[in-house]
C-alpha cells in the first residue's frame, strides 16, 4: 500500500483549499483512480487531519470543478483526472505569479535597505570629509615661485596677499634658509618657495596672483 504523503504546505489558501489541491494531485498521480468512492468524514478527514466540514467544503470545491461528482444515494466519486490537471495547473501559475510578486516585494525591501546603508555610509562620508577640510585648512600649501610669477621682489605687506587671497603665508624657503613667520617686509624672489594656509578658494587665488596666465 502506498505511504499517504503529508499534504503540501500553502500558506497562502484556506485550508480547505489546500485539501482540494492536494487530492487533486493526487488524482493526476493516480492515487485516487477514476471512479474510486472518497469519503470526506473517513479518508479525507484522516488522511489531512482535518475537521469533516472542512474536507466536505474541499470535496465541494472539487465537484464544483467537476473533479469530483455526488451520486445521489451513494456518495462522492472521483471523475475526471484531466480536470484535475487543468486545476492543478491553473493552480501553479497562480501560485507562480505570487512567488514573483513576493521575489519583487522582497528585491524592493532589500534595495531599500541597501539604499538606507548607502545613506548612512554617505552621511558618514559628508562628516568625514567635512572634519578633514576642518583640518586641511591648517596644512600648508605650497607655491613655487620661478621667474616667470608676477610681483618679483614686492614685500608681502606691498601684495596685500592676504586682503587679496584670503591666504595667510607662513614660510618662505630660499635658496638658504627658511624663514618660518616672515614679517610683512620679506620680499619674494624668483626660486622661492611659499607655504601658507587657507582654503581650496585661497589657494586658487594665490596661484592667480603669481601665474594669472595660467
Amino acid at each position: 500500500m502506498a505511504k499517504e504523503l503529508k499534504p503540501t504546505k500553502r500558506v497562502s489558501l484556506p485550508r480547505y483549499q489546500q485539501i482540494a489541491v492536494d487530492i487533486a494531485e493526487r488524482i493526476v498521480e493516480g492515487r485516487y483512480k477514476v471512479g474510486e468512492k472518497i469519503s470526506a468524514r473517513s479518508t479525507l478527514a484522516s488522511n489531512f487531519s482535518a475537521s469533516p466540514e472542512t474536507a466536505r467544503k474541499a470535496i465541494n470545491v472539487l465537484v464544483d470543478l467537476q473533479i469530483m461528482e455526488v451520486q445521489q444515494g451513494s456518495g462522492t466519486y472521483v471523475a475526471s483526472k484531466e480536470n484535475a490537471q487543468i486545476f492543478i495547473e491553473k493552480y501553479k501559475n497562480v501560485q507562480s505569479v505570487q512567488e514573483i510578486r513576493q521575489d519583487l516585494l522582497e528585491s524592493v525591501q532589500r534595495q531599500k535597505e541597501e539604499l538606507d546603508e548607502f545613506s548612512d555610509l554617505l552621511n558618514v562620508l559628508v562628516s568625514q570629509t567635512k572634519k578633514v577640510h576642518d583640518i586641511s585648512t591648517f596644512v600648508p600649501y605650497e607655491l613655487k615661485i620661478t621667474g616667470e610669477a608676477q610681483h618679483l621682489e614686492e614685500s608681502i605687506s606691498d601684495l596685500h596677499i592676504w586682503q587679496k587671497t584670503g591666504a595667510t603665508i607662513v614660510g618662505i624657503q630660499t635658496d638658504v634658509e627658511l624663514l618660518l613667520s616672515p614679517g610683512p617686509y620679506a620680499k619674494l624672489s624668483a626660486g622661492n618657495t611659499i607655504y601658507y594656509v587657507g582654503n581650496e578658494l585661497a589657494a586658487q587665488r594665490m596661484m592667480q596672483l603669481f601665474y594669472p596666465n595660467k
